[in-house]
């Protein structure tokens, strides 16, 4: 069954390019993916599929029914772009002004499509459901994954797969992780008021450039100094505005950061940590101040059983020494809803090619991708399909209970 499905998707191969292409020529912002949705809806429904629209927002859903019970596996693929000029002179370049896909979405959209139509002519063959969750906006937090979760996206669901196209990797390699592989992403907007005044009289003034200057250097200590050296936090300052003029103080500045981490406990910690020196920081000056904080994606991290799953699956698409374990990163992805409701695992498609320019990194205005990966992913994330269900529906049918 799964060399057959290896041709079905080697025969889509050029349509898979085709629909990839179209995506990406027609890119929609985060909430704003109207006509994307539509034709993944389409495309599925011709496919004689069950479709549910405006799943969580433009959520699409669609199930593949088996001939025979089993399993049953979601498949996820986001479909959101970003507010970036493409600079590519190609013939699929974006024809949305400021919108492109410069992420990779346009890719896995096409991947799940194409998974989508070799299973469908296979589904006599197939003991279990396939579920195709097409997501919307995952590039704006607050995301599509927990309002589609919400709305019972999930619901009958057993494991779900994932990939990323991504550029630091050459193509034919994959790269995975047992445990986490994305962090947690949260973010921050502190307003500091103080008192404006002349720059030629600052004891006049509660100097808030001053005092965003310190507050900057002493939230940096956090993670030296109240963070176990063994776990991981990031903390960074974005943006720090304040004031116009050389020679007057201003009144406000704005300081913006992010925070990333792995651990849960470290995480509530790092929020603590930066309410506790924020405000005593400006109490010390006589400030004050208000703190905006926003809890965003958590941490991404994947199942052990099912990720080894899926590299010995990948073991019959990819050479053996393309495969590599990979050290988690302080990305983020809202992917880490679904992995927190069912087991399942998130892995990186090497998409990179530096002989054909393929060589920019994500949310960059020149990115793009050897369309090989397209192939690649797709054959992973069916051959894992095929282990998942030869492994577990033999355990169903050994055991006699649906809950094994």
């Amino acid at each position: 069954m799964k060399q057959q499905l290896f041709t079905r998707l080697e025969d889509g191969y050029e349509e898979m390019i085709k629909l990839r292409r179209d995506f990406h020529m027609y890119p929609e912002l985060s909430f704003q993916e109207v006509n994307t949705a539509k034709k993944i809806a389409e495309y599925q429904e011709n496919l004689g599929l069950e479709v549910q629209r405006n799943v969580g927002g433009h959520g699409v859903v669609a199930t593949l029914r088996g001939k025979y019970p089993g399993k049953t596996i979601a498949v996820r693929a986001d479909f959101d772009a970003l507010p970036i000029q493409e600079e590519n002179d190609v013939p699929y370049k974006s024809m949305n002004p400021g919108v492109m896909h410069a992420c990779g979405h346009d890719a896995h959209t096409a991947i799940a499509l194409g998974l989508s139509k070799a299973l469908v002519a296979m589904k006599d063959e197939i003991a279990g459901d396939v579920v195709f969750i097409h997501q919307h906006a995952e590039e704006e937090d607050p995301g599509g994954a927990k309002p589609m979760i919400e709305a019972g996206a999930l619901d009958g669901v057993d494991v779900i797969f994932a990939t990323h196209m991504e550029n630091y990797i050459p193509v034919d390699h994959l790269l995975y992780s047992e445990n986490f592989i994305l962090g947690a992403c949260d973010d921050f907007t502190i307003e500091i008021i103080g008192s404006g005044g002349h720059g030629a009289f600052p004891q006049d003034t509660v100097d808030v450039i001053a005092l965003g200057a310190q507050l900057i250097s002493n939230l940096h200590q956090i993670t030296s100094r109240k963070v176990d050296p063994l776990k991981s936090a990031v903390l960074s300052i974005g943006s720090f505005h304040g004031g116009e003029a050389a020679n007057v103080i201003p009144e406000r500045a704005i300081l913006k950061g992010t925070i990333r981490t792995f651990d849960e406990d470290v995480r509530q910690g790092m929020y603590e940590w930066l309410k506790t020196i924020t405000s005593h920081t400006c109490q010390a000056f006589g400030a004050t101040h208000e703190l905006d904080y926003m809890f965003g994606y958590p941490a991404t991290k994947n199942d052990p059983v099912i990720t080894k799953l899926l590299v010995d699956a990948s073991k019959e698409v990819l050479p053996v020494m393309n495969i590599q374990e990979m050290q988690p990163n302080m990305g983020a992805e809202d992917f880490s809803y679904f992995l927190q409701n069912v087991p399942g695992t998130y892995f990186f498609t090497g998409s990179a090619n530096e002989e054909k320019g393929f060589i920019y990194p994500y949310h960059h205005p020149k990115f793009d991708i050897d369309e090989k990966a397209l192939l690649n992913g797709a054959k992973v994330i069916v051959s894992s399909m095929v282990d998942y269900w030869n492994t577990y529906n033999t355990l169903l049918k050994d055991t006699g209970s649906p809950n094994n």
